[in-house]
C-alpha cells in the first residue's frame, strides 16, 4: 500500500455478523463511494491478552477455529459490500480487543467511523458502557450511528436532507462544517436547527398586555441571528446547497427539538460537549438522547480537549 493511500480518509465500519451490524456495512458502503474512500471493514474477537512486561509479541493467541470464524466473518462483510456498492475498494482488519477499542484503534482523525446499534429502551441506552456510546465519546474522527430495530428497519442510506443542531460552541460549529461537506456530496438539503427554551419568571401575557416585547419573539430573533453569522462563516461563499434555517421552541429541551426538526431526513449531525471526571468518556446530554431516541443515522463529532 503506498503513503498516500494509507493517508487518505476511509469509512470505518465494525462488525460482528448481527442484522444491526450488516445495516452500518450497507450505509457505511454508501459513503464510501459518494466519498471515493476506502471501506476499511473492522471485526472484533474480543479475546483476552496477557502482555509480557518485556513488551513483546502478547502471549495469548486465537485458536484456528476462532481464526477461522473471524476470517469468515470479514469475508462474508466484504462480499456482501461488493455487491451492494460493485467496484468498491475494501480492506479488513481482525482484532483481538474488545469491539469499541477495535474500531478505535482502526480509526484516524480524518475518518469517517460507522456502527450499528440495536434499538435501546430509554433507561438501558443511557449506560456509558454501551458499545455505540462509548465509540462515539472517544473516537478521534466523526461517527456514524445506524439504527435498526428488531423489526428489520433498515434506514436509508441516502443524504437528501441532513439535520444538523448546532448551539454556537465551537464543538457546534465544527458539527455544522461536517454536515456543510455532507450535504455536498450529493447536492442534498441542509437543515440547520437552534433549539431553545423560553424561561418564563412572569405570566408572558400579563407582560404582553403591558407593553413589553415577547420573550419568545426575543429569543427565536437571536436563535435566526447565531444561524446566519455561523452560515456564512461555515459556507465561505458557497452558494450551491439548499440551507433551510429552523430555530425551534421547545416546550421540554433540545433534543426534542432537533428530533421533531429531523422528521423525513436522512440523518442528523451533532457536536458532543460532554464532560467528565475521564476525559472523552461522556457525550453530552443532548447528542446522548438524539443518538438513542432517533430512527436515523446520527453522525456525533466528538469533542476535542481543548474545546469550550
Amino acid at each position: 500500500m503506498s503513503a498516500d493511500q494509507e493517508h487518505a480518509s476511509k469509512v470505518v465500519v465494525g462488525i460482528d455478523a448481527s442484522a444491526h451490524s450488516w445495516a452500518a456495512l450497507e450505509w457505511a458502503a454508501a459513503e464510501a463511494v459518494r466519498r471515493g474512500a476506502v471501506l476499511r471493514i473492522v471485526h472484533a474477537l474480543g479475546m483476552p491478552m496477557v502482555v509480557p512486561t518485556d513488551r513483546s509479541t502478547p502471549r495469548f493467541q486465537p485458536t484456528e477455529e476462532i481464526s477461522g470464524q473471524a476470517t469468515g466473518v470479514l469475508a462474508e462483510a466484504r462480499d456482501r459490500a461488493v455487491a451492494l456498492q460493485p467496484g468498491l475498494e475494501t480492506e479488513t482488519v481482525g482484532s483481538m480487543v474488545d469491539a469499541p477499542q477495535a474500531m478505535i484503534n482502526a480509526s484516524r482523525p480524518h475518518d469517517l467511523l460507522v456502527l450499528g446499534t440495536r434499538g435501546l429502551g430509554t433507561v438501558s441506552a443511557l449506560f456509558v458502557g454501551s458499545v455505540s456510546v462509548r465509540v462515539a465519546a472517544q473516537a478521534p474522527c466523526p461517527v456514524v450511528v445506524v439504527p435498526h430495530d428488531d423489526q428489520g428497519h433498515v434506514p436509508t442510506t441516502s443524504l437528501d436532507r441532513i439535520v444538523v443542531g448546532v448551539d454556537g460552541s465551537r464543538n457546534g460549529r465544527r458539527a455544522l462544517g461536517l454536515a456543510v461537506e455532507m450535504a455536498a456530496e450529493t447536492g442534498g438539503e441542509l437543515v440547520v436547527v437552534n433549539s431553545w427554551e423560553v424561561p418564563y419568571p412572569y405570566d408572558p401575557v400579563a407582560m404582553a398586555g403591558g407593553g413589553f416585547r415577547s420573550m419568545e419573539d426575543e429569543f427565536e430573533k437571536r436563535s435566526k441571528d447565531l444561524i446566519t453569522e455561523m452560515l456564512d462563516e461555515a459556507l465561505e461563499g458557497r452558494d450551491d446547497l439548499h440551507i433551510e434555517i429552523d430555530s425551534v421552541h421547545t416546550q421540554s429541551n433540545p433534543v426534542d427539538g432537533v428530533l421533531r426538526a429531523a422528521e423525513g431526513a436522512d440523518a442528523i449531525v451533532v457536536g458532543s460537549r460532554g464532560r467528565g471526571t475521564i476525559r472523552g468518556l461522556f457525550l453530552g446530554s443532548v447528542s446522548q438522547g438524539i443518538l438513542h431516541r432517533a430512527r436515523i443515522p446520527v453522525v456525533v463529532l466528538p469533542k476535542h480537549g481543548d474545546e469550550d
